[in-house]
């Protein structure tokens, strides 16, 4: 069982499809809570996932989605116990809801993560299926692969449906934040203002 909620500090899963500016928005709202004394930090799951991947001679992480799925889920166990044992600080975990690989989509937080993470809050960036075209167009920092607007809407459809899935397993609320074009500082204040809150009721 899930032993949600028992940690002092809040342990915020954040999650989106590539493309919402997820990064952007956590970095900002990151450096926001410590400025304000609220000790914030944020570790990115799949660099976590890297570091042990890279034991296997594999060198990004476009490359990892293509491991099977019983290493993934081997690398990714290996991750959240890592993540598990900090607890003295906020903690946010930047991660995906799903993986694509050529077996099918496969969850980046499935149950047995969810149990070793034991979030207090679930966070979906998304945006308009038409902003992540774009920024994913204009992203040349990845080996991303080819896209299509309706695989975007799908996408952030299955996405929806696996946050709301994981708040029933967990018993943690989930928020969708939307980081729309020119409303970065938006999103940015939604996402501190759920880990502010939290860390008030300390």
């Amino acid at each position: 069982m899930v032993e949600n909620n028992l940690h002092s500090n809040a342990r915020v899963i954040v999650v989106g499809v590539p493309g919402v500016g997820k990064t952007s928005v956590v970095t900002n709202a990151a450096e926001r809570l410590n400025q304000s004394q609220s000790t914030t930090q944020v570790m990115v799951f799949g660099s976590i996932m890297l570091d042990e991947a890279k034991k296997l001679g594999i060198i990004d992480r476009d490359e990892m989605r293509k491991l099977s799925i019983n290493t993934q889920r081997q690398l990714q166990e290996m991750a959240a116990n890592s993540i598990s044992g900090v607890r003295s600080v906020n903690i946010i975990i930047d991660t995906h809801l799903f993986i694509n690989t050529i077996e099918g989509r496969y969850p980046g937080v499935p149950r047995n993560l969810l149990d070793i993470l034991s979030p207090t809050h679930l966070i979906m960036i998304s945006a308009a299926p038409e902003e992540i075209f774009a920024r994913r167009m204009d992203d040349g920092t990845r080996n991303r692969d080819l896209i299509s607007m309706d695989s975007i809407k799908n996408d952030l459809e299955v996405a929806t449906i696996m946050i709301a899935t994981s708040s029933v397993l967990t018993g943690a609320p989930f928020k969708i934040i939307f980081n729309h074009k020119d409303k970065l500082d938006d999103a940015v204040n939604e996402l501190v203002d759920v880990i502010s809150t939290k860390s008030e009721r300390k």
